[in-house]
């Protein structure tokens, strides 16, 4: 058992994430580093099996939760009995253990032993491009794009369902938005309607995406205000759906990702 955990909790005062035996992927060769599948939910979201006080959970993968969290509904069942002192984020475990992500295959891969040195086994990079990733003091990832051809950020947010651009940076970009059924919430950010743009070219490091529609939302709230503006804002969020199309890989430990054309 793994004792690490991973993506949304919350107040738990045993906790540790792993792989029931029957499905646990290890390599006998590189002791240093376990696997943990993975499973989609209905929602697009990665979740991976863990206990909470001894109690069997799913819990999502969110790189891009602000805070972990465990729904409030759930608090009684896995005996939560108030917040510590300090939250504790997602990628603050994910990186000092040097975890691996693959978005497509469903499957995180952990080092066990920080210290020690050595590549992710099973990990092929060829035919993929890599972009470097940037962490802000809060954990979150960010990597260098472009819409239509003016420069942006897009936050890596393996926990939002589709890929979201910012409402304002789209409209200074005059492209026509188009209204829907849909809406939108999450963690610091109040239901909120969703729009689409039909955007002709979307550059995540040198790989292209052409002719894509892409959902629009209000992200103010959820990203910082003074992000979504500059000379290369953040534009929004680089979500599941391109992630697992384009096998999107988050390598936490070399703050790397790979997406394939």
């Amino acid at each position: 058992m793994v004792s690490v955990v991973v993506a949304i909790l919350f107040a738990a005062t045993e906790m540790c994430v792993a792989a029931p035996k029957s499905q646990r992927v290890s390599d006998s060769s590189s002791p240093r580093f376990e696997a943990l599948p993975l499973t989609r939910s209905r929602q697009n979201h990665l979740l991976v099996r863990a206990f909470i006080n001894g109690k069997p959970a799913l819990l999502g993968v969110d790189s891009g939760a602000p805070i972990s969290a465990i729904a409030l509904k759930r608090r009684a069942h896995f005996g939560l009995t108030g917040i510590p002192g300090s939250s504790t984020l997602p990628a603050r475990l994910l990186f000092p253990t040097g975890a691996v992500l693959d978005c497509q295959k469903q499957m995180l891969i952990l080092k066990l032993d920080p210290e020690s040195s050595g590549k992710t086994p099973g990990m092929q990079y060829r035919g993929f491009s890599s972009m470097p990733i940037r962490v802000s003091e809060t954990y979150n990832l960010y990597v260098d794009a472009a819409i239509n051809g003016a420069p942006a950020r897009l936050m890596v947010d393996t926990g939002a369902f589709a890929t979201l651009l910012n409402r304002g940076f789209v409209r200074r970009l005059h492209v026509p938005l188009h209204e829907t059924e849909f809406s939108s919430s999450a963690v610091n950010l109040k239901q909120r309607g969703v729009q689409i743009a039909r955007i002709k070219r979307l550059s995540v490091g040198s790989v292209d995406i052409v002719g894509k529609d892409i959902g629009v939302v209000d992200l103010e709230g959820l990203i910082h205000s003074d992000l979504l503006r500059g000379s290369q804002p953040v534009a929004g969020l680089l979500g599941a759906e391109i992630l697992r199309s384009h096998h999107g890989i988050i390598d936490f430990g070399n703050r790397t990702l790979y997406l394939k054309n």
